[in-house]
């Protein structure tokens, strides 16, 4: 059932992104809604001349102020929209009782780099000067992401320490999208298998920078590219066997924990780019509830106690 995308042509890989959404729906292997769960679709400004499209998950039985998690879709940065993870989305509310805010960025070709960055960077700021309308604790937002939303997660964690703002509590880094040299073992290995391929890369990254592609890439575009990693946001990175993107990923891992940044790790074997969407694997399920669970632990409320050090509130 799954997808095989060329992305030569977006357009194409779209439509074929697009049949393989409504075939999974049909055959019900995901619940597209919750009755624990409300959904609404609303819109934040960006960058003065476009408006986010963003959809909200809230638990009916979340205490707020609660934690938030603003998640950002795959998709190569050429593909996706709001359903492409909604399934993911609802879960995560249901499980962690964050509000979990979905955002519908600008996709390459037609928006090439910084349309994205910049779209996924407005919502952050949004959802922090919104808090308190949104319900939300702004000292626990998380930024998560599979993927390219993961390339997109670690750039608005960059982006914040760079630019002086509040950083994310926590980011969440799923098989993600970090260096655009493509020079890996995994990337060099993994030519033109099915999920997540160099030939994809190779296209992904002509679409996304254009006429930066091969120069001086920023790092908002490729996180590995950042030369200093300090001061970020704790982080959970996942890393799946059959994947080009494999080990770019381990790789930043490892260049967060260099620079002092708290780290897990979690390498699936025998797993492919994508295996956490396939409903009915016990491993999908599996690391899903993990990622819940490493959420939940991350953004959980926390004071400072008398020796001046973060304690955990009532012990959640």
């Amino acid at each position: 059932m799954l997808p095989r995308l060329d992305c030569t042509d977006p357009v194409a890989a779209r439509s074929e992104m697009n049949r393989f959404v409504r075939l999974s729906t049909l055959l019900g292997s995901h619940a597209l809604t919750d009755p624990e769960v409300d959904i609404v679709d609303r819109i934040c400004p960006s960058d003065g001349t476009s408006a986010v499209r963003v959809r909200l998950y809230v638990a009916r039985d979340q205490v707020k102020p609660a934690a938030a998690i603003i998640y950002f879709h795959g998709g190569a940065f050429l593909l996706g929209d709001l359903e492409i993870e909604h399934p993911r989305c609802l879960e995560m509310a249901k499980e962690t009782k964050a509000v979990v805010i979905a955002v519908d960025y600008r996709l390459a070709p037609e928006h090439p780099f910084p349309a994205a960055i910049t779209d996924c960077y407005a919502v952050y700021l949004w959802a922090m000067a919104e808090a308190d309308e949104l319900g939300i604790d702004v000292s626990r937002i998380a930024v998560a992401g599979a993927s390219a939303g993961g390339a997109l997660a670690a750039a608005v964690a960059l982006m914040s320490r760079d630019r002086g703002v509040r950083v994310p509590a926590f980011q969440l880094l799923l098989y993600p999208v970090t260096d655009d040299r493509m020079i890996t073992p995994s990337m060099i290995r993994f030519v033109d298998i099915q999920g997540w391929n160099r030939r994809n890369s190779e296209r992904m990254w002509a679409h996304y920078l254009g006429e930066r592609a091969g120069g001086d890439v920023s790092p908002y575009a490729a996180p590995a590219r950042a030369c200093d990693l300090r001061g970020l946001p704790s982080a959970y990175v996942m890393t799946v066997d059959y994947d080009a993107l494999r080990d770019e990923g381990i790789n930043y891992a490892q260049s967060l924990l260099q620079a002092g940044v708290p780290v897990e790790l979690h390498h699936y074997p025998e797993t492919f780019h994508g295996f956490d969407t396939v409903a009915t694997s016990e491993v999908a399920r599996r690391a899903r509830r993990e990622h819940c669970r490493v959420l939940c632990h991350a953004l959980q409320p926390r004071r400072l106690g008398s020796n001046g050090k973060s304690q955990v509130v009532n012990g959640r």
